[in-house]
């Protein structure tokens, strides 16, 4: 496996040096730009057919930076400093586990009062330079593809924080026994809790902006499909855990075609340790799993995929607001409630059937889609959205 994203390139190309990106974060944070880039087409689109309206926003200009603007921007500045420069000092601690080193009360006081002091005074020069005698009020237009880098920003806070929480009511046990490890913690967050909080932000900074729900979430749909199956990626690649049950079945005829890690893979090197330790390596990931396993982040990126792309063709033809995110919903439940079946993960007992958190929520998002689509798709009106008002 490639624990950090310069185990990849040095396997291709021969090399050997260590870049300070983990191969689950680079994913995470492609997924991230990648559905940005989606986003913004999608609401230029629909801006532009008229389902959504550009604003007339009013601000001052000519006003000097007030005390909490250089508060602010200074606390911002010397936190980034902080870190910076203690890795800039400590570059191999933090590109062993940037996560944790991020996480961690390690940096430099002096770089960050230095960058402190120069945001603070650049800011205040700026707003001297600006100032008028007289602030006067301006009107801007807001475009809605110009909310994406918000949209994107919420949606990343959210989904943390959502993913960390429901990862949490999972492992009850273990919070209670060592709180800081598990809340601050990179691993263990569930898709599911992401995907429910992120979603409501995002919905409520799209209405907040006059950006009806159905429109936002149909706009974010095929950006949401395709984030997943990236991310999978890298869960691939580094060997995250979300790995399925031992197959030690044979491969059939049928897909004698296919690698057989495609079929049963034993992540050698994984990034959790888990497993046996390997004969004869050194270094910080020298375990591998002890039978093979269904490699389900492989799948779930193939499936997700393919998901994506129909959802893609399907965005220009649907002119109902609403009803591409149920058809998401359909899919999204679906895959996952399958795929859970071949997957590890903890089960509950639910009305006497054994099944996962996932499987439950998936069960809500395949029945959500399914009602969405017949209600969006018959008892819908789809003229209230059309040549909306410019504010």
């Amino acid at each position: 496996m490639y624990p950090h994203f310069s185990d990849i390139l040095n396997d291709f190309f021969g090399t050997n040096f260590n870049l300070p990106f983990q191969t689950y974060g680079f994913f995470v944070a492609l997924a991230f730009l990648v559905a940005g880039a989606i986003v913004y087409f999608e609401l230029k689109r629909k801006e532009k057919e008229g389902l959504i309206p550009s604003q007339t926003k009013e601000i001052f200009k000519g006003k000097p930076a007030t005390v909490g603007e250089l508060l602010i921007t200074g606390i911002l500045y010397f936190l980034l400093g902080f870190k910076i420069t203690g890795i800039l000092i400590h570059y191999q601690t933090f590109a062993e586990n940037p996560q944790n080193y991020i996480l961690s009360f390690d940096g430099n006081i002096l770089g960050g009062t230095i960058l402190f002091l120069i945001a603070v005074i650049l800011v205040y020069q700026k707003g001297q330079k600006e100032k008028l005698q007289e602030p006067v009020k301006v009107s801007n237009i807001v475009h809605a593809w110009q909310l994406t880098p918000g949209i994107i920003l919420i949606a990343a806070f959210a989904g943390i924080l959502g993913a960390k929480l429901f990862d949490v009511a999972e492992h009850l046990r273990e919070l209670f026994s060592d709180p800081i490890h598990v809340i601050f913690s990179f691993s263990g967050l569930t898709f599911y809790g992401g995907l429910i909080v992120a979603g409501f932000a995002v919905g409520a900074y799209g209405h907040r902006n006059k950006i009806k729900w159905p429109v936002m979430v149909d706009s974010v749909a095929p950006a949401l499909m395709l984030a997943y199956a990236i991310g999978r990626i890298g869960c691939q690649l580094s060997g995250d855990g979300c790995w399925g049950i031992p197959n030690i079945l044979p491969k059939p005829h049928w897909l004698a075609f296919l690698p057989d890690w495609m079929w049963a893979f034993n992540f050698p090197h994984n990034v959790i340790n888990h497993g046996t330790l390997i004969t004869g390596c050194t270094g910080n990931f020298c375990h591998v799993l002890d039978q093979p396993v269904f490699p389900t982040s492989f799948y779930e990126t193939v499936i997700c995929t393919v998901f994506f792309l129909i959802l893609w063709s399907l965005r220009k033809k649907l002119s109902t607001p609403g009803l591409l995110f149920s058809i998401y919903l359909l899919f999204n439940g679906i895959e996952r409630f399958f795929i859970e079946l071949i997957r590890i993960n903890i089960k509950y007992n639910f009305l006497d059937v054994q099944t996962t958190q996932a499987q439950l929520i998936a069960s809500v998002l395949i029945i959500t889609g399914f009602t969405g689509i017949v209600y969006f798709r018959f008892f819908h009106q789809t003229s209230k959205y059309k040549n909306v008002s410019k504010n």
